[in-house]
């Protein structure tokens, strides 16, 4: 089955253009001029992965990103940002809301659709049952396990969530806050700083793998896990 990509882009040039690189790579394009058509799209039918503006009129794209990710129905939905807004900070600031990769203008289709196709692999790794595998290390999730390579990863309970937490969001950044809710639960009151002494924990058990630089902190902003160096 095609993969329905929502482009949420104001210019119609643009659209015609990814729109048309989307058909020649075997997806279905669905085509959003703004923040409004791009929610009424959303609560229509979710789409496989949403292609972003950063500049879109009435709402910006960094703020439909938040309301995309606070809705049920689009939280899990991988979201590329369109921008040429290519510095760190606007980086940082994307990835906080919750966009899972950047494509900065001007870009060649060409790219765009490998970026495309790699953030679905990203999302497609993990089977349903739980398990899921990145960059060196495996989850098998009806087993409850960790595997570096063939070797086996000591985790405490609270360390296993946190790992399976980031590694189904790669390259995702999210506040010591936002770690809380997702990994210990909303209606529990801890303070930020416990996150901190998970994310050692955590770390200190992928060290003897060469592994711990997978989770990532980010300076003033929180934590990420990323394959990248």
């Amino acid at each position: 089955m095609h993969k329905r990509i929502l482009v949420v882009e104001d210019e119609a040039s643009i659209r015609d253009m990814v729109a048309f690189a989307l058909r020649k790579a075997d997806m279905q394009p669905i085509h959003a001029a703004d923040a409004s058509a791009a929610l009424a799209a959303v609560a229509d039918t979710p789409p496989d992965l949403i292609l972003l503006d950063w500049m879109l009129p009435g709402m910006s794209g960094l703020e439909l990103a938040r309301r995309l990710r606070r809705d049920e129905r689009s939280a899990e939905v991988p979201i590329i940002m369109l921008t040429a807004r290519g510095e760190e900070a606007d980086r940082v600031n994307g990835l906080d809301a919750g966009v899972d990769d950047y494509v900065v203008k001007p870009f060649s289709t060409r790219e765009l659709v490998a970026r495309i196709k790699a953030v679905l692999r990203r999302v497609q790794s993990d089977d349903g049952s739980g398990s899921i595998a990145l960059g060196g290390l495996r989850i098998d999730g009806p087993a409850h396990r960790v595997y570096a390579g063939d070797a086996l990863v000591d985790l405490g309970p609270t360390e296993y969530r946190l790992l399976h937490f980031f590694m189904s969001h790669p390259e995702r950044v999210y506040t010591r806050a936002q770690v809380l809710d997702h990994v210990w639960g909303g209606s529990v009151y801890i303070e930020e700083r416990t996150v901190d002494v998970h994310i050692r924990r955590l770390r200190k058990a992928l060290e003897p793998f060469a592994l711990d630089g997978l989770v990532q902190t980010v300076r003033g902003t929180g934590y990420r896990l990323s394959d990248r160096r």
